[in-house]
């Protein structure tokens, strides 16, 4: 159980992982370039070098030069400055995502592990069901049959990842709710919503911060490979996916438009699996000195 002051413990035992500060960093600098790209200035993002949707069929797949560092692609965007932009699509749809099944999660597997009985076998029955079904012929239809956009990827997405974070909040639960400070609360006439969000949820919230973390580069995996096999936001939208797809006929002839975007996914992804490993290893108690 992580309480408030452990946090000191807790940031010195993760400073410790040097590969996931490093993530941390680089994240952190991938976010605050996204982020600082919806700021505009002289007719283009701050953090862009070009108008990322401006094109020229005239200077369609040039090399790479001083005004555009990757080359362009097939109608004359900068391709670098689409790799930018198609960060806003791949990494919101993992924060989004994850943030999403992250409150459903936690609303079930708080019910389900704080009141027990018929309503912890009904929700816990349900969560099994999601968990068994095939989560890739799934999405693939449902992208098929809604033609999803932004909200829409968040929402498939975010249905085939709650079920994690709900078994580990009932975990939690199961084990906080006979603790002492918990039957105090009762004694005093705390109700049930206080009980389970000011002292259980506060409890709990260290292996929810592990698998989040960990779900965000699913998210983001999930969404590029449903974009790079067509089914993911519209084409017309730059997103890592269908910046790969669009560059998959050049990849001998201009194999920027295919390694810049590869590389952004398998970057973020990696570094959100490493971070995740790294506050799991601060956030168990079991490692303290």
């Amino acid at each position: 159980m992580v309480v408030v002051g452990e946090w000191r413990d807790i940031a010195r035992r993760f400073a410790r992982n040097r590969l996931a500060v490093a993530c941390s960093i680089v994240l952190v600098v991938m976010y605050a370039i996204m982020l600082l790209s919806y700021v505009w200035v002289g007719g283009k993002p701050i953090t862009m070098p070009q108008d990322p949707y401006e094109y020229n069929l005239l200077r369609a797949m040039a090399p790479p030069s001083a005004s555009h560092i990757i080359g362009t692609d097939r109608i004359g965007h900068d391709a670098l400055s689409q790799v930018i932009e198609g960060s806003k699509i791949s990494l919101n749809i993992g924060l989004a995502s994850m943030a999403a099944a992250i409150l459903l999660g936690v609303a079930v597997g708080g019910l389900a592990g704080y009141y027990g009985g018929w309503l912890d076998g009904l929700l816990m029955r349900l969560t099994d069901l999601f968990l068994s079904f095939p989560q890739l012929p799934l999405l693939l239809v449902l992208a098929v049959l809604f033609s999803p956009g932004f909200w829409m990827l968040v929402l498939f997405i975010s249905l085939f990842s709650w079920m994690n974070v709900a078994r580990l909040v009932r975990a939690q639960f199961l084990s906080l709710r006979e603790k002492e400070f918990v039957l105090a609360a009762r004694a005093i006439g705390a109700s049930d919503w206080r009980i389970m969000t000011a002292h259980l949820l506060r409890n709990s919230w260290a292996p929810v911060i592990v698998a989040g973390t960990l779900g965000i580069a699913n998210a983001i995996l999930t969404e590029a490979w449903l974009s790079f096999l067509g089914f993911g936001v519209p084409p017309s939208v730059p997103s890592w996916g269908n910046l790969l797809t669009d560059a998959g006929d050049y990849m001998f002839t201009a194999p920027l438009l295919v390694i810049v975007p590869g590389t952004a996914i398998t970057l973020t992804v990696l570094c959100f699996n490493f971070l995740g490993d790294g506050l799991r290893d601060a956030l168990d108690p079991y490692l303290k000195d």
